[in-house]
């Protein structure tokens, strides 16, 4: 998916329809530059603070399902906020910005947004933020029942010894579990490396030797 700027219409295509009003209401209230972006495997979402030359912007991946896309929308949005009240005088995401972010996230917490289980995902999280929605495994769990269609499983719902693909062409057997993560063999080099759990990957056949 190419990179591109989101007319502020065109983001209900990505968002729960019920979220709409109020995304667009946020965007056009702090005049937000939001770009949907193709697959990055590194961030699901990015903000830059304005300047005298810029709004203020941010791009979120346009793989990711309405749900993930609108959680990360609003992850990014409690950054600008955090911005604007504090400048660069707190941490990317200590306590004045867990405290905006879950003030946020509480207005989307309808069931007429989010699935049962995942507004129980959510305020379990919101208990204790992570820096990143990713770090948080059981919310990670519940949103990746929504996920489009790829072919990617996450690692722990690969059988042992089984093998699979992960980075550019990089074929691994997936080892025991060391305490939170797992430990795997890279075939072409025999190195070992620690995945989590819920690491997305795509499965392949190999011959057992």
């Amino acid at each position: 998916m190419p990179k591109k700027e989101a007319p502020l219409d065109a983001i209900k295509k990505f968002i729960p329809e019920a979220a709409a009003q109020q995304v667009l209401n946020y965007l056009h209230h702090y005049k937000v530059h939001l770009t949907v972006t193709r697959d990055r495997k590194s961030v699901l979402g990015d903000y830059r603070h304005a300047t005298n030359f810029q709004s203020h912007r941010i791009s979120v991946n346009g793989s990711l399902n309405k749900y993930s896309f609108l959680i990360t929308l609003v992850h990014e949005l409690a950054h600008l906020v955090t911005f604007m009240k504090f400048r660069n005088r707190v941490d990317p995401h200590g306590r004045e910005w867990k405290d905006i972010y879950a003030m946020l996230l509480k207005d989307f917490l309808r069931d007429d947004i989010f699935p049962p289980d995942l507004i129980v995902a959510l305020k379990k999280s919101m208990h204790n933020l992570p820096a990143s929605s990713c770090s948080d495994e059981d919310l990670m769990r519940a949103l990746k029942k929504y996920d489009h269609a790829d072919g990617r499983v996450m690692v722990e719902q690969i059988a042992e010894g089984k093998f699979f693909e992960a980075g550019k062409d990089k074929i691994f057997r997936k080892g025991k579990k060391l305490r939170k993560r797992y430990q795997c063999v890279e075939i072409a080099t025999g190195k070992l490396y620690l995945f989590s759990p819920i690491y997305e990957v795509k499965v392949v056949d190999l011959p057992v030797s």
